[in-house]
């Protein structure tokens, strides 16, 4: 790939990375010049486009399953991690794959409340806890988190904002704990971003897609990379003095 080459001899694992925000930030790592373990839950297939997309363009990618939010799946998440990428440890770690939407609070079942936090909230705790005899000094952890998570614009999705602000305060603590390492550990809180998980929504029709635009203060309807490229900031040497943060990524929709 065609890239400044910050991130050459990297190595990253992004969650959630078969479509969506996650693919453009494993498409925008390797751009960098990083070895991408490309990480799925259910859909291979999609994964396997990123990956392919990524080696056409010159890069270096191999894809990871694992369903998140089961019991056991950090610990299988890496066993096959270990398998795939030749036990090279691990210099970056996005912490992307979630649920992202949830029902009204009125509305909310409790299998549906525990399984939001299963995945938006234990799974990154626990990748991170068993994953640091692999994640190398210097390193970098990085959390998706939401608009949401410092708003109310949408109360009815409650429950997804909760896990995101659990999310934050786990970026928060785990800076301080990672700091004597040279770990840094951030928060990237993207707003509404284009994607085939969001186009059911702000796609119905031209005036769903203009509501979805007015919201940013810079007019337009955020594109995963938009994300991607904060993300790749993150993981630069150039951001090794930010640790602890919360990035707005809403292309200013917190205003």
């Amino acid at each position: 790939m065609s890239g400044r080459g910050t991130l050459d001899g990297k190595t990253a694992l992004v969650t959630g990375a078969s479509r969506g925000i996650g693919r453009g930030i494993a498409v925008r790592l390797a751009e960098e010049g990083a070895r991408v373990a490309v990480h799925y839950g259910t859909n291979e297939a999609a994964a396997r486009e990123t990956v392919a997309a990524i080696e056409a363009a010159g890069g270096t990618a191999f894809a990871v399953g694992q369903e998140l939010g089961v019991p056991g799946d950090a610990a299988a998440l890496w066993a096959a991690y270990d398998r795939l990428s030749g036990g090279a440890g691990l210099d970056i770690l996005v912490n992307n794959a979630g649920i992202g939407i949830s029902s009204p609070f009125e509305q909310m079942p409790e299998a549906e409340y525990d399984a939001l936090f299963a995945v938006n909230v234990k799974a990154p705790f626990h990748l991170v806890r068993e994953g640091l005899d692999r994640l190398h000094d210097g390193g970098r952890i990085i959390n998706v988190s939401s608009g949401l998570a410092r708003t109310a614009v949408e109360p009815t999705l409650i429950a997804y904002a909760m896990t995101k602000g659990a999310l934050d305060v786990f970026t928060r603590d785990l800076s301080k704990l990672l700091g004597p390492r040279g770990i840094t550990v951030n928060s990237v809180a993207p707003g509404i971003i284009d994607t085939d998980h969001t186009a059911p929504r702000i796609r119905a029709s031209d005036e769903a897609w203009q509501q979805a635009a007015s919201v940013a203060a810079l007019g337009r309807v955020g594109r995963p990379d938009d994300v991607a490229d904060v993300v790749a900031f993150l993981a630069s040497d150039a951001a090794r003095w930010i640790t602890g943060g919360w990035l707005d990524a809403t292309g200013g929709s917190l205003l």
